[in-house]
């Protein structure tokens, strides 16, 4: 197209501008290798680059995979534990219950004992129960035989002392000795022997007790009512406590001697 135009022109100017054109197209061509070269070589850079950077995160990629390949093994070697810890553990479950059926075998053993101990203890309550109602018809009967012996005691004591009480202590008698209830105010108690006596000129309230086997407890419970009669105001003046007893002991003696309370031996009535 260039070439046709040109021809159109004079020729003395044909070859300078054929010159121009041909030195421009070189140039041209010249120009447009070099920015290619240039575009080429940052592109191969850029592409370098690119390499490193992938060759960086491949070798990132292989740390990590080493890192998970160590992880791997681990969870693996942990699960293997977990099984056997699992299998122990199945271990210890299958003895415990065989230990629990050992139990509850032991239980219904124990069921059966408590059982056959309720029914020996409801046999022997109702043993007890019986014996109880034989101690107390015993304890009954016991207490008539004492009640029999001491009112025996007593009424001696109350037909014969009166002359032992004058010849040994000095009184004189101011009626017979008797069985009486002392009154007071709202009530009255038993003395086994009452009676009233005269001694150098003083009178004296005779107050006595019989007991089958003397005993210090005996003393005191005697004299405590002889002191609850007086705080009464059922009994004044001058006291002599005295009681007699088929059997009487040396430390009871002794005693009845230091709380002054007379004694006399069945025997001698």
């Amino acid at each position: 197209m260039i070439f046709e135009v040109l021809s159109e022109l004079p020729k003395e100017l044909q070859l300078p501008l054929i010159k121009a054109f041909t030195a421009l197209k070189e140039e041209l061509a010249e120009s447009v290798r070099r920015e290619d070269f240039n575009e080429l070589k940052q592109f191969v850079r850029e592409l370098a680059e690119a390499q490193k950077r992938t060759e960086g995160r491949l070798d990132s990629l292989a740390i990590r995979m080493e890192e998970l390949a160590e992880a791997q093994k681990r969870t693996e070697q942990r699960v293997e534990e977990l099984a056997e810890a699992q299998k122990r553990t199945e271990a210890r479950l299958d003895s415990l219950a065989a230990k629990v059926q050992e139990l509850a075998e032991a239980q219904k053993q124990t069921q059966e004992q408590i059982r056959q101990l309720v029914a020996v203890q409801e046999r022997l309550e109702r043993t007890v129960g019986e014996l109880d109602l034989s101690l107390k018809e015993t304890r009954k009967m016991v207490a008539g035989l004492s009640d029999s012996v001491g009112y025996g005691l007593e009424d001696r004591a109350i037909r014969n002392l009166a002359p032992l009480l004058e010849q040994r202590h000095g009184f004189r008698i101011q009626g017979p000795l008797c069985r009486k209830y002392v009154p007071y105010m709202g009530g009255s108690e038993e003395i086994n022997i009452y009676g009233m006596a005269k001694r150098e000129g003083k009178p004296v309230t005779l107050l006595g007790e019989a007991k089958t086997h003397l005993s210090i407890k005996h003393i005191d419970r005697f004299l405590n009512q002889i002191q609850r009669l007086q705080s009464l105001g059922a009994v004044t003046g001058e006291v002599f406590p005295f009681m007699i007893s088929y059997s009487i002991r040396p430390e009871v003696e002794a005693y009845a001697r230091e709380k002054s309370v007379t004694l006399f031996h069945s025997y001698e009535i």
